[in-house]
């Protein structure tokens, strides 16, 4: 075919073009809806001539088809789309874009020249997604018969010029942080009128907070007329010179009517020109030198007042003659230099200071003893001991007969300096990583700014995301843990990262992992796409399901029967607490019984009848005790709290420890610390350090050292994953010289019936007992073991003050006859059960109480309702058909606040989980003597004031 091109006159229009020239005359356009080139219209043939011809790039897109040709300077935008783009699609060469190309393709088709300076297009020419710009013009072409045929489009690609454009402006705010942060005060004025632009905040502490951008310095200034500063703001625009000032008096007024106050400054003047050089505002950058002009002027006026000023300073200060020799050094330069005065008067500056020969320091000097003018500048310089990177801020002026500098060390400013612009590209970087979401909440939990990984995730442009609440990107599902960690990151700084969904711009969901931080008054969250590993996940697992599935079919006969051993266990465990605990019930009962036919036995001499009613009494307390510690296993018991000294205890019981662990196991009790006071049930916490003892001895085959130690923390540490507890509490650890316990039966080592004895020789409720003592007491234990090295287990409890004992005397309670304890009190009893209600009934009226019975709680109501004022006090049961005692009582405390309740039970969940109430609490089995203390006490206020009623009368 080149053969042919070269000798038909034709197809000149094909001739040159380059490479993609001799492309383009080498294709097999016979294949395409174009046809051969010689058959292609006049139109045409003239586009792909121009286009060939041009240096600019350009393409053709021509026919139904939208066949592309185009020159080498567009080949070089497609890449690597190039030469297989020749005689293609133009849609489905840049496919990638298709959405964006489409309607302006139709609307040049449509006849419509479409023409744009920017557009934006995220083009896949290098085997990777970049954004590009480019400007462009789509012409339509029409044939001879007036339709559109194509279009032609010359394009220019801008994508260097807006990327250098975003530079710019970054570089632009970046330097106005960098002004912000300046130690010297800067300000930007633009127009002829001198209008304040910027300010920093060193200008507003020197100056005040006066209202400045957008006013002019005259506006915010009035003060300053006549002062010189707006003719030299006048002369700097005008002229295009800048203008240095030293030690510049100003006086400055808050107001019209307060007093001027003088200031001196160092600045300079210095014109901000545009791209054609003009003038269009001045840069100010200056010192406040107040300080130094006054100690100047004090150094003038006496030598002694010079030597103490320069002594006091807080910057360094040397004078050097006309031979740059050193005469007078002050205190802040011998501090800052290192060495004795000795070594440097008398010195020239160069054999004092040999680093600085050929450096800007010395070129500074000579320039302001042979020019007479101020010059300042910072040097940075590489301390020869120590091998840090210093900086000194140094001032030379001329001085009759030399020059003086003033210096101070800035390394650490320029060091924070260098940690910002550091910290500024880190964050940048950080930003920009295309895989990970950043998100920035303000006020009220609006988005603020968000990076353009987040963007992508969603599918919203920035300006649709910005100022969205977090709950508009969340599902409704997801707002409770999502308030979760808000308040996490409000009062820790940062939350626990979890998964939750998102909502994209169309309406559907992806899973993003969370993890929010606090940033100053913001909250930045990250978030990274997991909607992939979630639906593998799910995957997995329903295969894991069909292999399990598979397996559970599958399971051997010898698994089977280690199932059947474990729940052989359990139930072997089970029995024996069972068979314990009616063994224990038995013999109790045993004493009850036989103390009760003796009783009854006629003319009993009465040191016997004083002795079996004893014996009763005595038996009544253990089996309370005995079902008090069933209940703390079940983690249901009504704990009897008190206020009690920690050390003080452990102290009372070291003797019992002693005796329960052996004499071969030495006890180390470490309890010497303040008094730390807890309030819990005593039984329970002694029970708990008995149990903690018991296992440890067992641990250590009885033999070893077993150590207790006390001590008051701040907080509670976390706890197997659980976080800490705010507040102080008491920690007693219980530590043994053991075996260990393996890290594999860590987890499990507080469940009931749990153990890793031998069958017999424990059922796995000891250390159960411990962990329900704990939970309910408001506190947690913790455990820590090492195999080989022994075990400490760590009980912690809340720690309260000094508690004042409430407790009343037994002789006090015992006051008076039977019939005078409850002498002119009403009782409403309120007990479902008929015989404990007989009981009750029987037991109140010999105790003096007037007593009413009710069966149930809606009964006790009704009568109330007759009259309340008929009774004092309602003494009801807690477990209860239908209304529980507890409703009850809150029920009466709505309707008739000044009847006090007395609550009694044996075993209540209600109670074990949350308490008293507020209400009084009289646990079963009671005596005489606790019953009529409990409502006497609830009573008391009521009996007071009747008794001063009826002596008024």
């Amino acid at each position: 075919m080149h053969g042919s091109l070269g000798q038909n006159s034709r197809l000149d229009f094909l001739s040159g073009g380059g490479q993609t020239g001799a492309l383009i005359r080498a294709h097999d356009w016979a294949a395409t809806s174009l046809g051969s080139p010689d058959g292609w219209s006049s139109g045409l043939k003239t586009l792909v001539g121009v286009m060939l011809g041009s240096n600019q790039p350009m393409f053709i897109a021509w026919g139904p088809e939208r066949t592309l040709l185009y020159n080498d300077a567009y080949a070089e935008i497609l890449v690597s789309k190039h030469p297989a783009a020749l005689g293609r699609d133009f849609l489905e060469v840049w496919h990638e874009i298709r959405a964006d190309l489409l309607p302006i393709v139709e609307k040049a088709y449509g006849g419509e020249s479409v023409h744009m300076d920017d557009i934006t297009l995220i083009m896949q020419r290098r085997g990777y997604p970049e954004e590009t710009h480019f400007s462009f013009s789509y012409t339509p072409v029409r044939n001879e018969s007036g339709a559109v045929a194509g279009f032609f489009c010359p394009c220019t690609e801008i994508t260097g010029q807006i990327m250098a454009e975003r530079r710019l402006a970054a570089e632009t705010e970046r330097q106005r942080r960098l002004f912000e942060q300046a130690p010297g005060f800067i300000t930007v004025l633009t127009q002829p009128e001198h209008r304040f632009e910027f300010v920093n905040q060193a200008f507003r502490r020197l100056f005040g907070e006066r209202e400045f951008v957008g006013k002019t310095v005259r506006e915010a200034f009035p003060e300053l007329e006549g002062q010189g500063f707006f003719e030299w703001l006048d002369q700097v625009y005008a002229t295009g010179e800048s203008f240095v000032a030293h030690h510049v008096p100003i006086r400055l007024q808050a107001s019209p009517d307060a007093v001027a106050e003088e200031r001196f400054l160092d600045f300079i003047y210095e014109p901000v020109r545009d791209e054609a050089g003009h003038v269009t505002g001045i840069f100010c950058e200056g010192h406040d030198v107040t300080e130094a002009h006054l100690a100047r002027t004090a150094i003038g006026g006496s030598n002694a007042r010079y030597t103490s000023v320069l002594a006091a300073m807080c910057e360094g200060f040397v004078v050097l003659d006309e031979e740059y020799r050193v005469t007078e050094v002050n205190a802040e330069g011998l501090r800052l230099d290192g060495r004795p005065e000795s070594e440097l008067i008398g010195k020239t500056h160069w054999e004092a200071f040999p680093g600085s020969v050929g450096t800007p320091v010395e070129a500074a000097y000579r320039r302001a003893m042979t020019e007479r003018v101020p010059v300042e500048l910072n040097h940075h310089y590489v301390d020869a001991v120590t091998g840090h990177n210093l900086w000194l801020a140094l001032r030379i002026y001329p001085v009759p007969g030399g020059v003086a500098a003033f210096y101070r060390d800035v390394s650490e400013q320029m060091r924070a300096e260098e940690a910002l612009r550091h910290s500024e590209e880190r964050l940048r970087t950080a930003l920009g990583i295309s895989t990970v979401g950043v998100l920035f909440w303000g006020e009220g939990l609006a988005l603020t700014e968000a990076n353009e990984a987040f963007l992508c995730m969603t599918g919203f442009t920035r300006e649709e995301a910005l100022g969205k609440t977090w709950q508009e990107f969340t599902p409704e599902e997801f707002h409770p843990e999502s308030w979760r960690a808000v308040e996490q990151v409000t009062t820790l700084g940062e939350a626990t990262p979890y998964e939750k969904q998102y909502f994209r711009k169309d309406g559907s969901r992806w899973w993003g992992l969370f993890a929010p931080r606090k940033v100053g008054d913001e909250v930045v969250e990250f978030v990274l796409d997991v909607t992939d590993r979630r639906e593998a996940e799910a995957a997995l697992r329903q295969l894991n399901e069909e292999l399990e599935s598979r397996v559970i079919d599958a399971v051997s006969e010898r698994e089977r029967t280690e199932a059947a051993l474990r729940q052989s266990q359990k139930l072997e465990a089970v029995g024996q607490l069972t068979g314990g605990v009616a063994h224990d019930f038995n013999n109790l009962l045993t004493i009850i019984r036989s103390s009760v036919e003796f009783l009854r036995w006629p003319n009993l001499p009465e040191e016997r009848r004083r002795r079996y009613v004893d014996a009763i009494t005595d038996t009544v307390d253990r089996a309370a005790k005995l079902t008090g510690q069933l209940l703390a296993f079940a983690r249901r018991q009504a704990l009897k709290p008190e206020v009690f000294d920690v050390p003080e205890r452990i102290g009372a019981i070291t003797d019992m420890l002693s005796t329960i662990v052996g004499s071969r196991i030495r006890i180390e009790a470490d309890t010497a610390c303040d008094p730390c006071f807890v309030e819990a049930d005593v039984i329970q916490f002694e029970t708990a350090l008995v149990n903690m003892a018991v296992n440890a001895r067992d641990a250590m085959n009885g033999e070893g050292t077993l150590r207790v130690h006390v001590d008051a923390l701040a907080d509670m540490p976390s706890v197997r994953g659980h976080a800490g507890g705010p507040g102080s509490f008491v920690a007693v650890s219980v530590s043994d010289t053991g075996s260990g316990i393996p890290a594999d039966q860590l987890g499990p080592i507080f469940e009931p019936f749990f153990t890793t004895k031998e069958v017999g020789k424990g059922t796995g409720l000891g250390l159960s007992q411990v962990y329900g003592f704990a939970k309910q007491s408001g506190g947690d234990v913790a455990v820590e073991s090492e195999l080989g090295r022994g075990t400490s287990f760590t009980l912690y409890l809340p720690k309260v003050e000094r508690g004042i004992a409430t407790k009343e005397v037994g002789s006090e309670a015992r006051r008076g006859g039977p019939h005078e304890h409850g002498r002119g009190c009403r009782v409403r009893l309120v007990e479902d059960n008929i015989e404990v209600g007989q009981f009750s009934t029987q037991l109140l009226q010999d105790l003096g109480y007037e007593t009413s019975w009710a069966a149930n709680a809606h009964e006790a109501l009704k009568l109330l309702e007759e009259d309340h004022t008929r009774f004092d006090v309602v003494f009801s049961d807690v477990v209860m058909p239908g209304m529980s005692g507890v409703e009850l009582a809150r029920e009466i405390g709505q309707r008739y606040p000044s009847l006090p309740v007395v609550l009694t039970s044996g075993y209540s969940h209600v109670l074990a989980e949350e308490g008293r109430h507020g209400f009084e609490l009289l646990h079963k089995p009671y005596a005489v003597e606790d019953v009529s203390r409990v409502l006497r006490r609830a009573t008391r206020g009521l009996v007071a004031l009747r008794g001063a009623m009826t002596d008024k009368a």
